[in-house]
């Protein structure tokens, strides 16, 4: 059922397949995910959700209930109260010792204003006093709908959140690295060895508790940018996350000694590459045309003056 449903929401979604490594050896390709912790942590939290939700529904089931029971017992009261006109006079039943009329009714007026629960549950029956006898079956139905609707959403949640954490892709070459996270919100980025500026582990007291930590890999101009994990107020288009993984220090370790190897093979861009080559073709065969730069057809021009005044001096 599950696979299922993770197809129809990837498809509903248009969620892409599983990303493509970026640029580098097919032998060099490493793939991490966020650790089993951080699944956890998460039923964690939506269970917790899941709880409170359900503690106010059956808190307002409860108080509803109580209430329109208070209500319809205080209408039948009143139903069979008599008439105002055929109550005897006050001052026939009242005993010769009884205090004044005004100060019985300052001390049941004193008595009756009460406050905190007994005052908001006071007035939730008075509401209720004034709905039509009508109203009283509709507020069932929508403890009723309420109710269904809060089971009908629990594995729907439970699945978009499993789904978030297995749509958790961190992907490593010899010359690249590629991040793609999110379900709602889909963020993947490509960072080339060749602008990596540094690489570093953060572990919260959470994460440390559960084996987990970030790894933070910041490219060149990432310096004035907004990271959110640094409590900034964007984000970063220059600092990629491994989120939550269970093993660190071998993704450091990993990117350090493969950026190292990088750098001492003097590897760069492929892009780099492919200009290069141009260049370095334009310049053997003298043509300015085929840089198609300014300072290309200048290169050229040099070289052939060089070789002209080589030829005179030899």
């Amino acid at each position: 059922m599950y696979d299922r449903f993770r197809s129809w929401v990837l498809r509903i979604m248009r969620v892409p397949h599983d990303p493509e490594p970026p640029f580098g050896a097919t032998g060099s390709i490493r793939v991490f995910r966020a650790g089993r912790n951080y699944f956890k942590l998460q039923l964690f939290r939506w269970s917790g959700a899941q709880l409170l939700v359900l503690a106010g529904i059956v808190f307002w089931a409860v108080v509803l209930f109580d209430v329109e029971n208070l209500a319809r017992a205080e209408k039948q009261r009143r139903a069979s109260a008599p008439p105002p006109g055929r109550e005897a006079p006050a001052a026939a039943i009242r005993p010769a010792d009884a205090p004044p009329a005004t100060a019985e009714r300052s001390t049941r007026r004193k008595r009756t204003r009460t406050g905190g629960w007994a005052g908001f549950k006071g007035g939730l029956v008075e509401i209720a006093l004034r709905l039509p006898d009508w109203a009283f079956p509709v507020i069932w139905v929508v403890k009723v709908s309420g109710f269904a609707l809060f089971l009908g959403q629990v594995p729907f949640t439970y699945m978009m959140r499993r789904l978030d954490y297995e749509l958790r892709w961190y992907i490593v070459t010899d010359r690249s690295l590629r991040i793609r996270t999110g379900l709602l919100r889909l963020q993947e980025s490509t960072m080339s060895f060749a602008n990596l500026q540094q690489v570093e582990v953060q572990q919260g007291p959470l994460q440390r508790l559960l084996g987990l930590a970030d790894v933070h890999v910041q490219s060149a101009g990432g310096g004035g940018d907004h990271d959110p994990h640094h409590g900034g107020g964007g984000d970063s288009l220059h600092t990629g996350v491994f989120h939550s993984v269970d093993n660190a220090t071998d993704i450091r370790d990993l990117i350090l000694e493969r950026l190292r190897h990088f750098r001492q093979a003097g590897l760069g861009d492929p892009d780099d590459h492919r200009d290069q080559a141009a260049a370095g073709g334009a310049l053997a065969s003298g043509d300015p045309s085929a840089g198609g730069t300014d300072a290309l057809a200048a290169a050229c021009e040099l070289l052939a003056e060089a070789r002209v005044l080589r030829s005179a001096l030899g």
